[in-house]
């Protein structure tokens, strides 16, 4: 018999069967009723051409022919149980590669993922720095990326938002809203173009900002630390972004319970 064709379903259902000497005992453990446990086996039979068990009055009794097989059946779903072990442990890898934009790590992540390792002490983290816009996972070795954007295009590729973004003009407590505005990438506003001090990136932006070196317009999820810290103080009311941050990966490592639940935690 082919292995394509192997009735592995019918065959777990003689197993429990066949260890009770009851097709009620065997619905139990299987969680289905005694007929359908009936008309397995009956299938299996007319499949395999054998009888399987002898029908008495008050029970069931294996015949030869299935006596024989049943080592060799528990052997081999003793096999199969490794097989799913060994799958599962090269898919529940300890080490969690994740790739953001370097200001998102500084500001957001870092804090985030020590709090998820304190939780999870046996995981372990490679962190990859990148300059915001979509990762190209076919050149990269990646559990999950972020990033500043639109809704991940690249066929394959999912994404998971996180939350609804806003903006806020930051600066150091006390300083005059007069001062310039600092430009980084990340600035949506046309306000910063004649500006005298452009950074790499919005979290240097805030950085200068609470120095004293001017006032930036950034991501709410990147100010929200050194808000809460007082290092810098919102200069009025946040405004609508135009994109959002994306937990992004493809297809497969969407599937992996490691991914799932960072995200879960990520996004909560």
């Amino acid at each position: 018999m082919k292995r394509t064709h192997l009735p592995l379903n019918a065959l777990r259902v003689f197993d429990a069967a066949a260890r009770h000497l009851s097709f009620t005992k065997a619905a139990d453990e299987l969680a289905v009723t005694p007929a359908a446990v009936g008309q397995q086996i009956r299938a299996l039979e007319e499949s395999l051409g054998v009888i399987l068990f002898k029908r008495m009055t008050r029970n069931l009794e294996l015949t030869p022919e299935a006596e024989q097989a049943l080592p060799a059946l528990r052997a081999g779903f003793l096999a199969f149980e490794d097989s799913v072990r060994i799958l599962q442990a090269g898919q529940s890898s300890r080490v969690l590669a994740v790739a953001a934009p370097r200001d998102l790590v500084a500001k957001w992540l870092a804090p985030q993922l020590a709090a998820y390792a304190a939780a999870n002490p046996e995981l372990r983290f490679t962190i990859t720095g990148h300059d915001g816009g979509e990762v190209d996972f076919t050149q990269a070795n990646l559990d999950l990326a972020i990033h500043y954007g639109a809704e991940p295009q690249a066929e394959g590729v999912h994404g998971r938002r996180l939350g609804e973004e806003q903006y806020l003009m930051v600066a150091a407590p006390g300083a005059a809203e007069s001062l310039p505005c600092i430009a980084h990438p990340l600035d949506p506003a046309t306000i910063c173009v004649e500006s005298a001090l452009t950074v790499a990136d919005a979290g240097l932006a805030i950085d200068a900002a609470a120095a004293g070196l001017g006032r930036a317009r950034v991501p709410a999820l990147l100010a929200a630390a050194d808000l809460a810290a007082g290092r810098v103080v919102a200069l009025g009311p946040p405004e609508p972004a135009p994109y959002g941050w994306w937990l992004t990966a493809p297809t497969p490592q969407w599937r992996q319970a490691k991914v799932r639940a960072l995200v879960a935690f990520l996004a909560g």
